[in-house]
């Protein structure tokens, strides 16, 4: 598969569209009441998130050119779960999953908008060691601000030194394995999406707009 074949990924269907903007307002909504409430890092998540699925609409000019709802509602899995309050959206399988489809929206916007080309097998190992990095990163940035804001995202009450240390390194482990998940089943969806007779629009001919 060629590397131009990953801009594939991008949909320009009406339901898709709304789908996915119906997510990005999530998105918005959550980044707001993170500043607000003082929730500093769910909020910068939503932010970073939401620009990442509105990247390809706002370049092409094209409310309809987004990526996959599919992709965009994995990656919102936190952002969707704070919002119906239906699930933990603090476990580790929907973080690390959000994270995963957000390494893989980077990676296409990567493709698309800078010099950076790649396949899509790189653009698969890509989402796997993001994931697992970030698992090092979100485990500072819950330790900084439990330190500088008072927070108790890692330093949970009633627990020990030794149990969140234990805890946190079963989490490095999920993290690997919903890494590792989450590439195989993007390798499949990736190689459905950009199989013949699949819909694209015409910006996706290429690197640029």
């Amino acid at each position: 598969m060629s590397t131009t074949d990953f801009g594939e990924l991008l949909s320009s269907g009406r339901r898709n569209a709304l789908i996915a903007w119906a997510v990005v307002v999530l998105f918005v909504a959550t980044t707001i009441e993170g500043a607000l409430s003082g929730d500093y890092l769910w909020g910068a998540f939503a932010a970073f998130a939401g620009a990442m699925v509105v990247l390809p609409a706002v370049v092409y000019r094209d409310l309809y050119t987004m990526p996959p709802w599919e992709i965009v509602l994995v990656a919102g899995l936190p952002v969707v779960g704070r919002a119906v309050a239906t699930f933990d959206v603090t476990s580790d399988v929907t973080t690390y999953l959000s994270i995963a489809a957000l390494a893989l929206l980077v990676a296409v916007n990567l493709h698309l908008f800078t010099t950076v080309e790649m396949n899509v097998g790189f653009a698969i190992l890509f989402v796997v060691v993001t994931t697992v990095a970030a698992a090092g990163v979100w485990a500072v940035a819950r330790w900084g601000a439990d330190v500088w804001l008072g927070t108790e995202l890692l330093y949970e009450p009633g627990l020990t030194e030794d149990e969140i240390e234990h805890k946190l390194m079963w989490e490095f482990v999920g993290a690997s394995v919903a890494g590792l998940v989450a590439g195989l089943f993007f390798e499949g969806y990736v190689h459905r999406q950009t199989s013949p007779g699949s819909h694209a629009p015409g910006a996706r001919e290429g690197g640029s707009p």
